[in-house]
């Protein structure tokens, strides 16, 4: 998965204005008729609903839009340029580069259809028939066609999701992600299976749920370790997240310790997020024997535990119905608290 490009973006050159005069039997005096060039085209970035990632433009470093058409005689307009566009799916944010080479914020395409122009086509010059004025009634000059806006920017894909699922290397995810959605992901016992983040959707009566299964987080994965914050951006904009846990491990409270830690030193706001802990792998027999010395130590995390197994789908129902009413529930807040912000003037009534 191609989560962040740097691309070369030019809009399309204007095209030229013509020179030209009327010729024609029995008009002696039929003066310029020179049309004016087309504009240039623009390079347009649009949200598709169907974009996963940036992966189309893995090849591609430079965009250039068409250029305009020159204008013709009996003053015609040159056409103009057809716009190129660049599809992006939803979550990706462009930047400009700043004048010192740093990464300037532009704008946040969130929305399917949401689209911005960020390189404008140059405007089409100006035919003969322009220049024509009560002292000068044969011009013979034309403008030429401007050139187009050419600009370096930066896409950077962070995942729109309503579920994450981390955790540490072989602890499930995959499992579970296609235990509770209709996604297929690789599934091996070794760590590192998942490389890349996968999506799956978890269909409901009223909405479809998006769930993210983004690559297992070792210690010191905010500074880039095993695949690191490559992929930890994609937590910054799910509404809840599935703290995965091995059963079968020693230290399981450490492990849910250290997830935790370094999802907050990557980005302290995210330790806020609504959160699910659960502990996997409770079909084994070591994790039965020791499950009760587990919820003992997970009653006092003060979040909803659950104690699955993926691989078995034991308990998944559960967790999965749990989960819906917790996004359910901060898509509600969420509602409520930008309407609260929405600040309504009306007028006094007349004295």
């Amino acid at each position: 998965m191609i989560c962040k490009k740097e691309i070369l973006v030019a809009g399309g050159r204007g095209g030229d204005g013509c020179i030209s005069f009327r010729r024609e039997k029995y008009v002696p005096f039929g003066g310029p008729d020179g049309g004016d060039g087309g504009c240039g085209g623009d390079v347009v970035v649009a949200v598709r609903s169907d974009a996963v990632d940036l992966s189309s433009m893995q090849w591609q470093k430079e965009f250039v839009a068409a250029n305009g058409r020159r204008g013709e005689s009996g003053r015609k307009h040159g056409k103009k340029g057809e716009d190129l566009v660049i599809s992006v799916p939803a979550g990706t944010m462009v930047f400009t580069k700043g004048d010192s080479g740093e990464d300037i914020f532009w704008t946040d395409l969130c929305t399917p259809g949401q689209k911005i122009v960020v390189a404008k086509g140059g405007r089409g010059g100006l035919g003969n028939a322009r220049f024509a004025t009560a002292s000068r009634q044969a011009p013979e000059i034309a403008s030429k066609g401007e050139p187009g806006e050419k600009r370096y920017i930066i896409l950077e894909l962070k995942l729109i999701t309503d579920i994450c699922i981390v955790g540490q290397p072989n602890s499930g995810k995959s499992t579970l992600l296609s235990a509770i959605s209709g996604a297929r992901p690789e599934i091996a016992d070794y760590p590192f299976t998942t490389r890349q983040p996968v999506l799956g959707v978890m269909p409901d009566a009223k909405r479809d749920f998006i769930v993210a299964e983004i690559p297992g987080l070792i210690r010191g994965a905010h500074l880039g370790k095993g695949l690191g914050n490559e992929f930890l951006c994609h937590v910054e904009r799910t509404k809840l997240l599935i703290y995965l846990l091995d059963g079968s491990s020693p230290t399981v409270l450490d492990d849910l310790n250290q997830l935790d830690t370094e999802i907050a030193l990557y980005k302290r706001d995210l330790s806020k997020k609504l959160k699910i802990m659960v502990v996997n792998k409770i079909d084994l027999p070591e994790v039965q024997a020791r499950l009760p010395d587990l919820r003992q130590s997970f009653d006092k995390i003060g979040a909803p535990v659950f104690y699955i197994s993926a691989i078995r789908g034991q308990a998944v129902l559960e967790l999965r119905k749990k989960a819906m009413q917790m996004v359910n529930q901060a898509s509600r807040d969420e509602e409520k608290t930008s309407q609260a912000q929405i600040a309504v003037f009306r007028p006094k009534p007349r004295q």
